[in-house]
């Protein structure tokens, strides 16, 4: 039995010399170290030997089985080594090219100005107050004061969910943030009717206008209305909040203007320039070669929409203003189109 086990040995050991990758690796295991293998054999044999053999044709055995279980797990390292050392060979590899880049996601440019924006007006003790993006007509019109054939509408080509006549309140997609300052105003009012708290807050959201798309116009574009009802709010108090944005947006010396206009829901309106960083002021296709760019609307709140949001407008007075964050993007880096921000390439968004 001792000469058997001595060939068993000798037997492997030849077999693996000529093994040379994995699946011939497991083969050899399984014809040698296996449960039918000849070794195995000899462990299943050993109670048919006489109590004198038995010790020792056991220690023998257990010997071969830790010598055949040593080689093969040098083998194993061995023909790892080999399959290593011919991958390299077959693709070599240059070490001296650079690495492949990680693409990491970010904020959307218009995401970032606008949470600017809105932590300027933070600092400038304005709340954040958010309102929904599908409105009535009567909120997103008529309780701003423009009546149901009121011309103003034409200002604004209006995108309906649920058509129908004027005068039927119909459901489409706001056109502006403004009719955040009817809820808003409700809002408040509800908390003390007879003697509403001031409001100061910032109203973010998209807008939405069936427009012909320009450099300077979009379909959709995101909003901020700012919304301030007090007592003894006057025009200086809009001019003074809004210039000192301007400065801490822009820079200290960042011209502005102001220009009367018209808007139904406030009265006296105004719109507000900044001077053009595109082109330095000498005019351009951005400031449509003014010199200046509008960055918002503004003026005192109607007191029609102050008396609709539960605010008596002989007690109470306040200013409003809406204004486009992309716009803003566009002076302070210098962009020549707005469509650039909904464009989705990927190319001009990773400036940002």
């Amino acid at each position: 039995m001792l000469d058997k086990l001595s060939e068993i040995e000798k037997s492997a050991l030849d077999a693996l010399e000529s093994v040379q990758d994995a699946s011939s690796l497991d083969a050899w295991r399984v014809a040698h170290l296996g449960r039918s293998s000849p070794l195995m054999t000899v462990f299943s044999e050993l109670g048919k030997l006489s109590k004198e053999e038995r010790p020792t044709v056991g220690q023998a055995a257990n010997r071969v089985k830790v010598a055949l279980e040593a080689a093969l797990a040098e083998k194993t390292e061995s023909v790892k080594r080999s399959a290593l050392e011919r991958s390299l060979n077959e693709g070599k590899l240059d070490v001296t090219l650079p690495g492949r880049p990680i693409h990491r996601g970010r904020l959307h440019p218009s995401t970032q100005q606008l949470r600017r924006v809105l932590a300027i007006l933070a600092e400038m003790g304005f709340q954040v107050y958010t309102s929904r993006e599908v409105e009535t007509d009567e909120i997103n019109f008529q309780l701003l004061n423009f009546p149901p054939h009121h011309p103003a509408r034409d200002m604004q080509d209006t995108l309906y969910i649920e058509a129908g006549e004027r005068g039927e309140n119909p459901i489409l997609l706001r056109t502006h943030t403004s009719p955040g300052q009817i809820h808003a105003m409700r809002e408040f009012a509800a908390m003390n009717p007879k003697d509403p708290p001031p409001i100061r807050i910032a109203l973010p959201g998209m807008c939405f206008r069936a427009e012909q798309i320009t450099a300077r116009s979009e379909v959709q574009f995101n909003q901020v209305e700012g919304l301030a009802v007090g007592k003894g709010i006057t025009f200086s108090d809009l001019k003074g909040t809004l210039i000192e944005f301007a400065h801490r947006m822009f820079g200290q010396n960042a011209r502005t203007r102001f220009r009367a206009s018209y808007f139904p829901f406030t009265e006296p309106s105004a719109e507000m320039d900044v001077e053009c960083f595109v082109c330095g002021g000498k005019g351009c296709a951005v400031c449509k070669n003014s010199g200046w760019l509008e960055i918002l609307g503004s003026g005192m709140v109607h007191p029609t929409v102050l008396q609709n949001g539960g605010y008596d407008p002989k007690i109470y007075s306040g200013f409003a203003w809406g204004m486009g964050p992309e716009r803003q993007l566009m002076l302070r880096y210098k962009i020549e189109d707005i469509r650039y921000f909904w464009g989705n390439d990927i190319r001009f968004l990773e400036q940002f």
